[in-house]
């Protein structure tokens, strides 16, 4: 794929997911912001209906002391008649019917004692609606008549209750507030009112009489904008009141959150899917472009290493070819000698490639026996003995270590030695000096490979052992491999639990540290 395209393609979907982000943020800004109207809604009804319960309950109180009292009086102050009368004659039939229908208000004083206040006594009006037909039928000759009259008395007691409720407010206006409602009360009602309307959050209210507190109140309200909701108390026909109902919901964030929690965590979850599964695919995207460069990488360091053996391998044949040489067996020892080299050198990268292949699938058998780690080391410097001499280098051993019985493959545990050493040596812009040391930790063997190589940088320690991961060499223009080495030694190391560690800093060198179990 084009590298531009693919940037592109990466662009529109990080776009597209920032979109998806977004909008699920601007979802659940907007429900909470909806749900938050709702319950300022919800809760101001409660108010308002708490409110004019109180005001309700206090009328009816008063009410029914006054049902019972107004009765008990016979004779009032003063009565005012206010009647209207109409006929219709039917010259027909000779008859004539009178209505009247008739306002009879009685005047009285009712003591205001039931009010627990001194206040002059109360007036008030009984009022009663008093229907009169009378039905007048004459003989032809006028001369006798047939009178027939019906009496209705309707007491008007709605009249009756509104003029006595307008008496009570203008009293009871001028009496305490705490005779009035009591905070227990107020308790009750707003809990009830906020069952009924599915309100769960905890709540502290307060009466406040001309933006003062009053007695009427919960222990712990604090009066914050932010939270409470009010409504005016105990107001009179003018719409004026001094009273102010206060209720504080401190949880009422979360009861908000609470509404739509389960729909907020399942888009916030598939959110969260949608993120993981984009970043998952993200990173094999990357990771395989990455793959996909170092295997090319790897095709092109394959045929550099291969390339040079075969023209060696050709240039000594046909050199063995040329009748000359053919008779020098000094030569001839020498040109076969070097083609046996390249080969073996042909074949050790092969087998590197195998053996990697044969780990990723698990076809590799590692039988373990007992063996000796320190003869494992000598075996393998043996094998790069050679390779440092060329160098002019030097190698130092230091086995500290008392006990160095491990159980493991002698022939692999020797490769991965050989490779740690001969990876020391290639990355050395110098004559290669390295150490071998071991000791004793408790029941392990702790095995260091020290170098005064190139050193590398953080980001290459974290990556060292991946398969053909090679760190940029920068006028080290003859290292060869293709990062295969330290990814095999890593494998074989898992397989016989033992842990590998690398300290390093760009120019001053390596250092490996391996951690084997021991076995009695």
């Amino acid at each position: 794929m084009n590298k531009r395209l693919f940037y592109v393609l990466i662009g529109l979907m990080s776009l597209a997911l920032l979109g998806i982000v977004f909008v699920q943020g601007y979802w659940i800004r907007n429900a909470f912001t909806t749900k938050e109207d709702q319950f300022t809604l919800s809760v101001r009804q409660l108010l308002i209906d708490v409110a004019r319960q109180i005001e309700l309950r206090e009328t009816e109180d008063y009410y029914q002391l006054y049902s019972g009292l107004v009765d008990s009086i016979d004779t009032p102050e003063n009565v005012n008649v206010t009647e209207l009368i109409y006929r219709i004659v039917n010259e027909d039939k000779n008859e004539t019917i009178i209505f009247s229908d008739g306002i009879i208000e009685e005047d009285y004083k009712l003591s205001s004692y039931f009010f627990e206040y001194e206040f002059d006594s109360i007036a008030f009006k009984k009022i009663t609606n008093q229907k009169t037909t009378t039905k007048i039928i004459s003989s032809l000759d006028d001369q006798a008549q047939v009178t027939q009259t019906f009496v209705d008395f309707d007491r008007l007691r709605d009249f009756e209750r509104k003029q006595f409720e307008e008496a009570v407010s203008n009293i009871a206006s001028r009496m305490p507030l705490h005779k009035r409602v009591s905070p227990k009360e107020v308790q009750r009602l707003i809990e009830s009112e906020a069952i009924e309307r599915g309100i769960k959050s905890k709540f502290e209210f307060a009466v406040y009489s001309n933006e003062l507190a009053t007695k009427v109140r919960s222990r712990y309200f604090e009066l914050n904008p932010k939270s409470t909701y009010g409504v005016p108390l105990f107001v009179n026909d003018a719409f004026e009141t001094q009273y102010q109902l206060y209720v504080n919901f401190s949880d009422k964030n979360r009861e908000i959150f609470n509404s739509f929690l389960g729909m907020a965590l399942l888009s916030l979850i598939f959110t969260s899917i949608i993120i993981l599964t984009y970043s998952n695919t993200l990173n094999q995207l990357m990771r395989q472009r990455q793959i996909s460069q170092i295997k090319t990488d790897f095709i092109n360091n394959m045929t550099h290493e291969f390339k040079t053996p075969i023209a060696t391998i050709n240039l000594a044949l046909d050199a063995m070819k040329n009748p000359k040489v053919a008779d020098d067996k000094e030569f001839i020892a020498r040109y076969m000698k070097m083609i046996r080299d390249e080969n073996r050198r042909m074949h050790a990268q092969v087998e590197n490639v195998l053996r990697i292949s044969k780990l990723e699938k698990n076809q590799l058998d590692l039988p373990k026996e007992r063996i000796k780690l320190h003869e494992i080391i000598e075996d393998a410097i043996s094998h790069v003995t050679l390779m440092i001499d060329n160098r002019s280098g030097e190698l130092t051993t230091n086995f500290e270590a008392q006990k160095s019985s491990i159980l493991g493959n002698d022939l692999h545990l020797t490769n991965v030695m050989v490779n740690i050493l001969d990876n020391a040596i290639k990355y050395s812009d110098q004559s290669p000096e390295i150490q071998i040391s071991t000791e004793n930790v408790k029941d392990s063997i702790i095995l260091k490979v020290i170098d005064n190589g190139i050193g590398m940088s953080k980001a290459a320690q974290k990556r060292i052992f991946e398969k053909f991961y090679r760190e940029p060499t920068g006028d080290i223009h003859n290292v060869k491999g293709h990062g295969l080495g330290l990814a095999y030694v890593k494998r074989i190391l898992d397989d016989h639990n033992a842990e590998i560690f690398v300290e390093s800093e760009k120019g001053k060198g390596s250092t490996f540290i391996i951690k084997f179990d021991l076995i009695s």
